[in-house]
């Protein structure tokens, strides 16, 4: 079974209150089984346009990285995020290979 994966790219505009959706989010990525592989860090923006924070989680499966975005403890997270941030997320299917 292929792993699944968040790739997010995220300009955070109040860092202080961008702490309650980490805050909110963690027991979502903890019942849907995420690791952090990417959380921020230095980055070289070598071609298209880049934002200031980049992460990469993964989860056990496909099916598990879009039912934690789909679940409700995750849903109030992501309505803090956007109150505080902008940016991209994808969730994408890993190699079988």
């Amino acid at each position: 079974m292929a792993k699944g994966y968040w790739i997010g790219r995220i300009d955070v505009h109040d860092p202080e209150a961008y702490k309650a959706y980490v805050e909110t989010a963690t027991p979502a990525y903890k019942e849907f089984g995420a690791t952090f592989l990417v959380r921020g860090g230095e980055f070289d923006p070598v071609e298209g346009q880049s934002r200031a924070r980049n992460v990469v989680i993964e989860f056990p499966s496909y099916e598990a990285a879009l039912a934690c975005y789909n679940s409700e403890a995750y849903q109030k997270a992501r309505a803090i995020r956007r109150q505080f941030s902008e940016g991209e997320l994808l969730i994408v299917k890993g190699h079988e290979g």
